[in-house]
């Protein structure tokens, strides 16, 4: 498969501030490449150059095959972009600026452009002005979607949306990966990177410091093990275990990566009745990387 996106040692500084130190990234075609990290860490600023608003200091960007800076007319026919909160002409409906929008990129497919309305709950008659962020939002999302376009970069895009309508935009973007199409997603809600990436990035500083499947990353911690024990131990004696806890016969503790074929091979012997072994998440990962800088399911 084709490399959609490709970065090499990208740089960009103001003045002496550098919000790029040397990124390197790989996003193929056809798959969900999830791009996470704190504020202030680069993300804006990365797609910024994505698409062509940004020049960059330094290194190599190519999206789709050209240069976003010099091919960025050209390009901007190929992909939509979504980005976190929405701005539309207050003058005009929903369904006029989703019009306009599709437009840009071809036909419009009056089935596909219902169907969405539907299933976002979009009523496309009423002025920009009137809409709340989250039908702004929606008017955005049913967009890109409609749009026949190679590659979506969004950031955060389901931001102001409710639960039920958080379920409609992964269906979509299961529905566009079936197609063929590329997903660059921007976003500080873990649960939704997990559930829909096939790969994801992890920013800090202005530099990748983690990149792979989440089961690649996986590696980086621990897993959660509830097991329930016939003969007493004491757990706390094994090498790698950590965070011992005991309810009844049921012991609840996290084993480090390489520990845990030891760790299975000592608990064998003590008469296993049940087992369930949970493995890390996107969560963990973070708590990995920014400590008591992250706080619940949210970047703050």
């Amino acid at each position: 498969m084709m490399n959609v996106i490709e970065t090499r040692k990208l740089t960009k500084s103001y003045g002496r501030q550098e919000a790029l130190r040397g990124v390197d990234l790989t996003v193929k075609q056809g798959e969900v490449y999830g791009f996470i990290g704190p504020n202030g860490a680069g993300k804006s600023t990365t797609i910024r150059i994505f698409l062509g608003m940004l020049r960059k200091s330094g290194g190599e960007a190519k999206l789709l095959g050209g240069d976003p800076w010099q091919d960025a007319v050209t390009l901007h026919q190929r992909l939509v972009y979504v980005p976190g909160d929405v701005t539309l002409w207050p003058n005009l409906t929903g369904g006029e600026v989703i019009d306009f929008l599709v437009g840009l990129h071809g036909k419009i497919n009056p089935s596909r452009r219902k169907e969405l309305l539907d299933r976002f709950q979009l009523d496309p008659k009423k002025k920009c002005r009137s809409y709340s962020k989250g039908n702004r939002q929606k008017v955005a999302l049913v967009s890109a979607f409609a749009a026949d376009a190679e590659l979506l970069i969004l950031d955060e895009p389901s931001s102001g949306l409710d639960p039920l309508m958080e379920q409609v935009f992964q269906e979509c973007i299961s529905e566009v990966k079936k197609q063929g199409k590329t997903v660059f997603l921007s976003s500080h809600i873990l649960a939704e990177v997990e559930a829909l990436c096939d790969r994801v990035g992890i920013i800090r500083q202005g530099k990748i410091v983690e990149s792979g499947t989440l089961e690649e990353l996986r590696h980086l911690t621990r897993t959660t093990v509830t097991v329930e024990l016939a003969k007493p131990t004491n757990l706390n004696q094994l090498q790698g275990v950590h965070d011992v806890s005991r309810k009844e016969e049921k012991w609840r503790f996290s084993v480090d990566a390489n520990a845990m074929d030891a760790v299975m091979n000592a608990l064998a012997p003590m008469g296993i009745k049940s087992l369930m072994a949970e493995p890390p998440t996107l969560e963990e990962l973070f708590m990995l990387h920014y400590g008591d800088k992250f706080e619940g399911k949210e970047l703050n």
